[in-house]
């Protein structure tokens, strides 16, 4: 029973405190996490230049592309475990967390194999001209990045399995460690050793081993609520049981985030398409891949505060399921507004500087970067961080319905900013307006998201409501 203490604290502990204990750590290794990716970005910039910036956002959608499989195993083996830990299920925990591990194994082996085989065809339609220098700088990047695809995937899919036994700092130090040594490794390969974009990629891969090796002693190691065990008999029945149901379960769990993040890979991939195009008529020679680096550049911005609203979500996880499978109720209650309101101050805080200092955040990533990116790229950052103060609300409302057991109405509302809004204004608003009508496609669909999930959580809070 001692061993259970961790996650029992979930069930009886303020909800405040716990959030905190959670959130805390959850945030730091998000914060963390996004610093790595971005401080690559700075130094390709710094180091190398802007067009190889530009070709990184190329690789982009490809890179969200294996995050969404780590988040469909990751976070619904997470979820899953919560629930079996709340309802006293501690075996049936054990066994989502061994299946985690396997199809998490499975999956990074067949992405990569299937991106190496066909990698220059990929690339070829991410929306860059064939033969372009940005394009030579993808291929390069990404090819190194493909070696490290496993450990990529085990780390950050069961990082989430982690938190879920109640052991968030564990996460965070995992992310810490591995984003420590990214950001020392990078300016030693890009600058120092003067291997470009090739030594960003090495400086990730080195940091994603380095993050999974320490998750995975954590998981085998004693100290765990669950373990990966897969030999070991218990009461005559190996603990790990291949079962068809429970990789349903995961992936319904999971196929939230997972579509989420796979039609965010769809959008990057058309607004890769849509920078290039009307970059190219709009801002002269060299415009699309200004265009993209732009994009890159707001991306990369807008990700430093947009992490923290997923380490809010994932600190939050473990105790909105364990409570909701509890059925506390109020409790449940209590930690979804919490939440929210934590997400609403950080996304202030990202909107003020978006729009009061974006040229400052810009010449971080190119400090000598030419005229036409150092105009662009700000009025870029302005117009899509505009609407950023209600997507903290979005985010955390709509893995509400996750954590709570319904995963279609959680992947109604991921989808209606990716698909349902963003993709057709970015068509109809770039015929319409041509490169800036790209780029206000991004708060039109936001706005329009907002408004949706906003109707239909405040009538899931009354119907809690009625129930405690």
């Amino acid at each position: 029973m001692a061993e259970l203490n961790a996650a029992s604290r979930l069930g009886t502990e303020p909800v405040g405190r716990l959030l905190l204990k959670f959130s805390i750590p959850a945030i730091t290794g998000m914060v963390v996490n996004a610093l790595y990716n971005v401080v690559d970005r700075i130094w390709v910039g710094r180091g190398v230049n802007e067009i190889a910036l530009g070709g990184l956002s190329l690789v982009l959608p490809l890179v969200t592309i294996t995050m969404a499989f780590s988040m469909l195993f990751g976070v619904g083996s997470a979820n899953l475990i919560s629930m079996r830990l709340g309802q006293g299920r501690k075996e049936d925990a054990e066994n989502a967390l061994n299946h985690c591990f396997f199809l998490l194994i499975i999956s990074a082996l067949v992405i990569m194999t299937v991106e190496m085989i066909f990698l220059d065809q990929i690339l070829d339609r991410m929306g860059s001209e064939r033969g372009s220098e940005a394009l030579d700088y993808a291929r390069r990047y990404y090819r190194i990045i493909l070696y490290g695809q496993v450990f990529f995937m085990v780390g950050f899919g069961l990082s989430h399995c982690t938190r879920a036994q109640g052991f968030p700092t564990i996460t965070m130090i995992g992310m810490i460690m591995g984003a420590g040594i990214n950001m020392l490794l990078d300016p030693l390969f890009i600058i120092v050793l003067g291997w470009g974009v090739e030594g960003a990629a090495w400086a990730t891969i080195i940091s994603q081993f380095i993050s999974a090796i320490w998750i995975l002693s954590f998981n085998f190691g004693k100290k765990a609520v669950i373990r990966l065990r897969f030999a070991q008999k218990k009461q005559g029945r190996s603990t790990f049981r291949p079962s068809g149901r429970i990789i349903r379960d995961i992936m319904s769990f999971g196929s939230s985030q997972f579509l989420l993040q796979f039609a965010m890979s769809s959008v990057q991939f058309l607004f890769n398409n849509s920078m290039g195009w009307y970059g190219a008529a709009e801002l002269g020679a060299g415009g699309g891949d200004i265009a993209r680096a732009g994009l890159n550049i707001t991306m990369s911005v807008s990700m430093l505060f947009l992490m923290p609203i997923f380490g809010i979500n994932q600190g939050a996880q473990p105790i909105l399921g364990f409570n909701y499978g509890a059925k506390q109720f109020e409790r449940v209650r209590k930690t979804f507004l919490l939440a929210i309101s934590g997400a609403t101050v950080i996304c202030l805080f990202g909107f003020t500087l978006g729009e009061l200092f974006p040229h400052v955040l810009v010449r971080l990533f190119v400090p000598n970067g030419s005229s036409a990116l150092l105009n662009f790229a700000p009025y870029t950052l302005r117009v899509m961080m505009m609407i950023m103060p209600l997507n903290g609300f979005t985010i955390v409302a709509t893995n509400f319905f996750v954590v709570t057991g319904r995963p279609k109405t959680s992947i109604f509302l991921s989808m209606l900013r990716q698909v349902i809004a963003l993709i057709p204004c970015i068509l109809l608003f770039g015929k319409l307006w041509g490169l800036r009508g790209v780029i206000a496609a991004a708060p039109v669909a936001d706005s329009f998201a907002f408004i949706c999930t906003l109707t239909m959580i405040l009538l899931e809070m009354q119907k809690l409501k009625a129930v405690y």
